[in-house]
């Protein structure tokens, strides 16, 4: 895997990716706490954020510099995001990402004083695009060595 600064094409990848499996395990930084699984609700034309509902209970519900793990549906994607969270108080947003699948989660709808929105503003992460190729899924099934450079991409940056 090569490493390089965030280039456009993994940035891309991941966003697209992340758009179709958009489960991430996020947990405070310096918390002992484990990491949680939460739904990103994602803006296309806001690659600096991702949005959660939670309940004002929910251990993330205080904010604060957090980091988020990513590993999509069909593994071609992991991702470490750090940022920090904070609760997002523009009421179209909590709107425009509102949806049935959300209110499944939150049976009081949105107007439940004990649901909040919690922002993630992206400060910087990590990409590893897993790109095995048929070459590679034949070494991998026989034992054969598989060389980093043959496996993907990685990337440190802004995502």
């Amino acid at each position: 895997m090569a490493t390089n600064s965030m280039d456009i094409d993994i940035r891309e990848t991941f966003w697209k990716s992340f758009q179709t499996s958009p489960f991430i395990m996020m947990r405070l930084n310096g918390s002992s706490s484990h990491a949680e699984p939460m739904t990103a609700q994602l803006d296309k034309s806001a690659h600096h954020a991702i949005w959660f509902f939670c309940k004002r209970d929910n251990r993330i519900a205080s904010g604060g510099k957090a980091m988020g793990q990513v590993m999509t549906k069909g593994h071609d994607v992991f991702a470490c995001i750090d940022g920090t969270l904070v609760e997002e108080t523009d009421p179209a947003l909590r709107e425009q990402h509102w949806s049935n699948a959300v209110e499944a989660w939150f049976p009081n709808g949105k107007a439940d004083p004990s649901v909040m929105m919690l922002r993630l503003d992206i400060e910087d992460g990590e990409v590893w695009t897993a790109e095995l190729g048929l070459k590679g899924a034949y070494k991998l099934m026989t034992g054969k060595t598989i060389h980093p450079d043959e496996a993907g991409e990685h990337a440190v940056g802004a995502v």
